[in-house]
Parts: C-alpha cells; structure tokens; sequence
C-alpha cells in the first residue's frame, strides 16, 4: 500500500527546501548537467573500443572506468556507483572482461539504447541482455543508461530501492532486471501523480527515493491515522531544523562555486585583452561577476570554425576564439574542487569531435594544490589521446599573480603557454 498522495506531496515541498537534500545539492547542480554530455560521449567510446576489440579485459584504466568514475564522483545519489562494476576475482564478475561475446552484449546495449528514442525501445535491449544472464552484470547498468535517456531510465542503487519498498510498501530487491522493471514502473507512477512538484527528469524522484531510503526522511504514514500523521509532521520539523546546520556546507559549496567564477572572470578579462574573442559556457553566462555578468563582453553564439557540433561543447567554461579564423585558440575547464577527469573528458569531447586548428591549446585549470592529481589523471591509461593533445595544467596561483601582466604586455596565447605547464607523461 503506498503512501497516501496528500501526505506525499508535503514531503517532496518539503525535500525540494531543504538544502542539504538530494534535490538542492544534486539535481540543481550546474555539474549534473555539464556531466551529462561527456557521460555520453564515454559511453560512445567504450562502444567503440568494444566493437574494435580494443577495450581489453581489465577494468581498471579503462575507459568504462573514466565513465563510471565520472558518475560515482557525483554528489550523493551516484556515490558507489562504481562498485558493480570492479572486477572481483574470486567471483569472476562482472563478467563482461574475460567473456568477449558478454563484452560485445554489453556494447549492443549501450549503442542500441544511445540509438533508440522511446521507452519501448530502451525496455527491449534491457530484456535482451536480461535474456543473455550475463554474471554480476544487473540493474546497476541503468545508472549508466540514465545519462543516456534521463526521462525513460530511473538510476537504480540500495539506497533507492529502499526508499522505493518503504513509499510504496513494495519489496522490490537488488540485483535482477525484473526487480528493477518494476521499480521503474512504480516511479513512473508516483511521478506522473506529481509532475507539477518534480520533473520529466527521473534524476529528481530518485533523489526523493535515495533520501529516503538512506533515512533522512520517514516515509508518509500508510493510513488515515491522527497520530501517526502527527508523528511523521513532528519528524518533517525536526529535519527542517537539522537541515540549518547544512546551510553550512551549502556554503562552503557556494564558495567553491564563487571562486570557480572567478577563474572563468579572470579567464575571460585576460581572453579580451588578448585580442580573442570569448565564449563562456552557456549555463553560467548570466551569473553575477565584476557588478555585471559573466557573460558580459563575450560571444552570444558559439559559432567556430571547423566546430562540427557546437552543442558538444557549449558547456566547456571557457573557450578563445580567433577573431580573423574563428578557430578554437584555447580552451578552458576550471575544475576547483569536481573530479579532475570530468574536466580531461570534455576537453576530449571537444577534441575529438572538433578538428582543432594548428597551434590550438587546452588548458586544465585547478589550484595550486591538486597538481598531483592532475597529473595522476592525465597519465591514466585511459587517457593515451591526452598526450597527443597536450592538455597543460594552468594553476590558480599563475592567474592571480600575472594576469594583469599578461594582458598590458602580451599578445596572443604565449603568455599563458608561458604560465602553465605540460606535464609530460
């Protein structure tokens, strides 16, 4: 019996305020969607190493590892999303390393669910692959499939399932596609009863499923019973006030966002002077910089030459373009505090669907402090294209203390080649 829909309601008003919950930390977040694109584009590669026989047979350094990574770093909902697919030896699962016709399976997966528009579609190559019974490869997979198709595919995890049993009074378990089928129809419901509170994305009925599952709210009481519904407003209050202690990290959180900006600003101020025109990613152009806009002095449209699909990369932070070519003359991702491979995964989107001029330069930008880690990113195996791209480490400390200089003194990209580094492999 699931929960009754007027007490529903007042939990997900309640779970969309709350600011140390999945709706506001998660699926608000600028990241998610900027993730999204590049989540897709690693999935199209592993597709292809798989098909060409050059995925190989081990997970690690892989590029279905830089994919799941790239998910499992997600805030919260994601966290552990990597576990199901680690190769276990003593089980000898996933199997879809050492079996290569279970490998190919798993490819036709992937490709027919990026090539299909429909749920019908999607349902149909999950049964396939169900139908094959490949060891340890279950429902896990449909947080991979929820980048791919955000409104048909609901991501799928303990925390989730639990939330789901607990709203719905259902007893849906892990691990097989029929539990997670009908998981998946119970959702549809739910969020088709509260669209008006949710969204066509998936992602948000299953942030309010994860949230309650991983108990930071009691599910609506199942009857009519006074008590028990003024018991469960008593726990709705008490959260509300724990969640005051989140406006910290919400804080701290903005900070983080604030000073990400800032390198975009910097970034954008210095491309000016330069002499290059300037695209800031379309999702930030409007946030508050300098008393105006990011946005403020750069192009409307990114429209580069030899770009073939500007949509791809219209979310990279910040990008210079040659005002006589209209080619791409660098490219920047601040990654302030996010993984570092997201940023290493755009860049490749960017690369490899977008024939770069001769001289055009990628830069990662990132403190002083997470040099170690960039370097540790761009020296994964995964990542052999990174070397022949010659992605430079540009830290925040060079920014600060020479833009100025850069600006009144240089002329086009040398400065900043000047300032940043290649860390050689």
């Amino acid at each position: 019996m699931s929960a009754p829909a007027d007490t529903l309601g007042p939990l997900i008003e309640r779970w969309k305020a709350d600011p140390g919950g999945t709706y506001r930390s998660w699926f608000l977040w600028d990241e998610r969607l900027k993730n999204f694109r590049s989540i897709r584009r690693g999935l199209t590669v592993v597709v292809r190493e798989i098909d060409a026989g050059m995925f190989g047979n081990v997970y690690r350094g892989s590029s279905l590892e830089v994919v799941v990574g790239s998910i499992a770093e997600q805030r919260q909902i994601f966290k552990g999303a990597d576990h199901a697919f680690l190769w276990k030896p003593k089980l000898r699962i996933p199997d879809i390393y050492e079996n290569a016709d279970n490998q190919r399976a798993f490819s036709r997966l992937l490709h027919d669910c990026e090539c299909c528009d429909t749920a019908e579609a999607v349902i149909e190559a999950i049964r396939r692959i169900d139908a094959i019974g490949i060891k340890g490869l279950g429902p896990a997979v449909a947080n991979l499939l929820y980048f791919i198709h955000p409104t048909l595919v609901v991501p799928f995890n303990t925390a989730i399932v639990k939330g789901y049993n607990v709203l719905t009074g259902s007893n849906v378990k892990l691990g097989r596609w029929d539990q997670y089928m009908a998981l998946r129809e119970g959702a549809l419901r739910m969020n088709a009863a509260h669209r008006g509170l949710l969204s066509n994305d998936l992602g948000a009925i299953a942030g309010l499923m994860f949230d309650v599952g991983s108990g930071r709210y009691l599910a609506p009481p199942r009857t009519d019973d006074a008590a028990a519904q003024a018991s469960w407003a008593a726990d709705l209050a008490r959260v509300r006030e724990e969640s005051a202690a989140s406006e910290k990290l919400r804080a701290a959180q903005q900070d983080a966002d604030t000073t990400h900006h800032e390198m975009q600003g910097w970034l954008r101020d210095l491309g000016l002077a330069l002499g290059f025109d300037v695209w800031i990613a379309s999702n930030d152009r409007s946030r508050a910089y300098a008393g105006g806009q990011l946005g403020d002095g750069c192009l409307t449209a990114l429209m580069a030459e030899g770009v073939a699909a500007a949509e791809s990369v219209r979310l990279i932070d910040v990008i210079w373009l040659d005002r006589q070519t209209r080619r791409v003359a660098a490219a920047f991702e601040v990654e302030h505090s996010t993984s570092i491979h997201s940023g290493i995964v755009r860049m490749l989107d960017l690369a490899l669907g977008s024939p770069l001029g001769e001289g055009s330069t990628l830069f990662l930008v990132a403190p002083d402090e997470r040099r170690g880690e960039v370097a540790q990113q761009l020296h994964r195996p995964a990542f052999m294209r990174v070397a022949e791209l010659g992605i430079r480490y540009l830290p925040y400390s060079e920014l600060r203390q020479h833009r100025h200089a850069m600006a009144r003194f240089g002329s086009g990209l040398r400065p900043v080649l000047e300032a940043s580094m290649l860390l050689a492999r």
